[in-house]
């Protein structure tokens, strides 16, 4: 979910916000990430760029070695207070300053920081309690995030939020959090990359693939058995971004220059 906002943006032009899945990201023993090597080229030639980074499979391994299971209820993470630290510290910490630290050996001037800095990413307590501390109703301030792209600094944003009333920090669906950015940031284009290049109608068929699909049309598949596991949150985010303000949404996966070829129309684009 998001909401309208009446910030005036600062900048020539209208960013493109990345999110990148913790089912892409890279280990940190792989070699050099194509991604981060075209965001430091959009970077260069001047164009603004947000980078919100997932971190799924690093907190249920985190989890692993402190001898944790991880339960979820609809694809969320049951986060009692100890799972709370940990993603907190996988998000904020390890996964967030490896990005940063990925995007400076290749001279981007990068700030990490999460969506709590700033009041940059709220939300509101999920109504399901046993949920514990996982978040719903994501909506953002950008103003820290268009203060940052001013000075020409690449924002990498770890996806947590802040309680609204600021009493705890929330765990809540990184594409969603990251739709609420896109749609306050007007961007020019919400960009989803994951495990898949594009949207399955029938996810076992590859031949099965979607090219477009308006708002209603993706608020419809949505809502259909064919829409399972983690697609559905993805495509809320892209209406959600796209509703709220962004040009379109792409989900696509990774190639040699990811993000140009899905806005060029390899991906599933969303748009109004």
């Amino acid at each position: 979910m998001h909401m309208q906002n009446n910030y005036a943006s600062p900048l020539d032009r209208h960013p493109i916000v990345v999110k990148y899945g913790g089912n892409a990201l890279p280990a940190e023993d792989q070699p050099a990430d194509l991604v981060l090597a075209e965001i430091a080229g959009l970077a260069a030639d001047g164009t603004p760029v947000v980078l919100v980074h997932g971190g799924g499979p690093e907190i249920d391994r985190w989890l692993r070695d402190r001898g944790r299971d991880t339960e979820r209820i609809d694809g969320l993470r049951v986060t009692d207070s100890v799972t709370l630290e940990v993603t907190e510290a996988v998000l904020c910490g390890t996964l967030n300053k490896r990005i940063v630290r990925g995007l400076a050996a290749l001279g981007v001037h990068a700030v990490g920081i999460s969506g709590e800095d700033g009041a940059t990413i709220t939300a509101e307590p999920s109504a399901n309690r046993a949920l514990g501390f996982v978040g719903d109703a994501c909506t953002s301030d950008p103003r820290l995030v268009l203060a940052l792209l001013q000075a020409g600094y690449v924002p990498v944003v770890a996806p947590l939020a802040m309680q609204r009333d600021a009493a705890t920090a929330l765990n809540v669906n990184a594409d969603l959090a990251a739709a609420a950015l896109a749609a306050a940031l007007h961007a020019h284009a919400f960009v989803m990359i994951t495990n898949v290049s594009r949207v399955l109608r029938n996810p076992p068929d590859p031949a099965s693939a979607i090219d477009r699909l308006t708002v209603g049309e993706a608020r419809a598949f949505a809502a259909s058995p064919s829409c399972s596991g983690g697609m559905r949150p993805k495509i809320d985010a892209a209406v959600a971004a796209v509703t709220g303000g962004a040009r379109a949404a792409y989900i696509c996966g990774t190639s040699k220059r990811t993000i140009a070829t899905a806005v060029a129309g390899a991906a599933t684009i969303i748009t109004a």
